[in-house]
């Protein structure tokens, strides 16, 4: 079977068309179980976001901050594995009809075969896959996998990234480019700042592919911000955190995630 990558590009260039920004949303496997996080990210799709990543949870995720590292832990806590993680892909873009990536750190997929992830993502509907620490000079083996199997191959860009390196990780993308707005990890900032601004336009240069902005973006101003620049706007730890907020009220966690993605769905309409 094949995956959603058209589905994928669909979606970022139906808001380009609507002379928006795409909304993605972030939300961990298992979290704050798996059935709870499948309904997380059917209310994320309910108040607009557009594609929808799924995090399989790790035990050293040096990308994410404290926020998403809690909700690694409870999900690891209670034994999430990527049987559950493909799952949630299925359910969620099977009750949707929506955009799913995985985002990943590349030793589970080692562990797991890059042919059989691809293989069994491609089979659950999902669209592609965010590898952020997998370097490009490694990664033939996944993207010929994926490609195979109709998944996007999104790398991740950061501020520190020169020009050359810039047009070497985007040569062996698909999908979308992810740049990171900042050198950190994820988390809500104040403002998102000027150098994601910068990355995006020395990143364009090299690609036709969409670059969407992560890292610190958590409400409607912010998302408005970005969207002037960007072709898409990443939203993780503001998210989680309402879930962790409401951790004794599911019902009002949902709810608080639906308000949130209305939001930004908001704001990257105001561009």
């Amino acid at each position: 079977m094949s995956g959603n990558i058209a589905l994928l590009e669909q979606a970022i260039a139906g808001a380009r068309a609507e002379n928006r920004a795409a909304l993605i949303a972030y939300l961990p496997a298992g979290f704050p179980t798996v059935d709870g996080g499948i309904a997380a990210i059917k209310a994320a799709f309910e108040g607009g976001a557009d594609v929808v990543e799924v995090g399989l949870p790790h035990s050293d995720p040096v990308l994410d901050g404290p926020v998403i590292q809690t909700a690694d832990d409870i999900a690891l806590r209670n034994g999430v594995r990527i049987a559950d993680v493909l799952r949630t892909v299925r359910e969620a873009h099977t009750a949707t009809g929506k955009p799913v990536l995985v985002m990943t750190y590349w030793n589970p997929v080692d562990r797991y075969g890059a042919e059989r992830f691809a293989a069994e993502l491609a089979a659950a509907g999902g669209a592609g896959c965010i590898l952020p620490d997998l370097p490009v000079e490694e990664s033939e083996v996944w993207r010929k996998a994926a490609e195979q199997h109709g998944l996007a191959t999104v790398f991740v860009v950061a501020p520190s990234s020169r020009d050359e390196r810039l047009g070497k990780i985007t040569a062996a993308g698909s999908g979308f480019v992810y740049a990171a707005s900042l050198m950190g990890v994820t988390g809500t900032r104040a403002s998102v700042g000027e150098q994601a601004a910068d990355l995006v336009r020395r990143t364009r240069a090299t690609t036709d592919l969409p670059v969407c902005v992560g890292l610190g973006v958590s409400n409607a101003g912010q998302a408005a911000e970005v969207a002037a620049f960007a072709d898409g706007v990443i939203v993780g730890s503001a998210f989680v955190q309402r879930l962790l907020d409401h951790a004794d009220a599911p019902d009002e966690g949902l709810a608080a995630v639906r308000e949130l993605a209305a939001d930004l769905a908001a704001g990257v309409r105001k561009r």
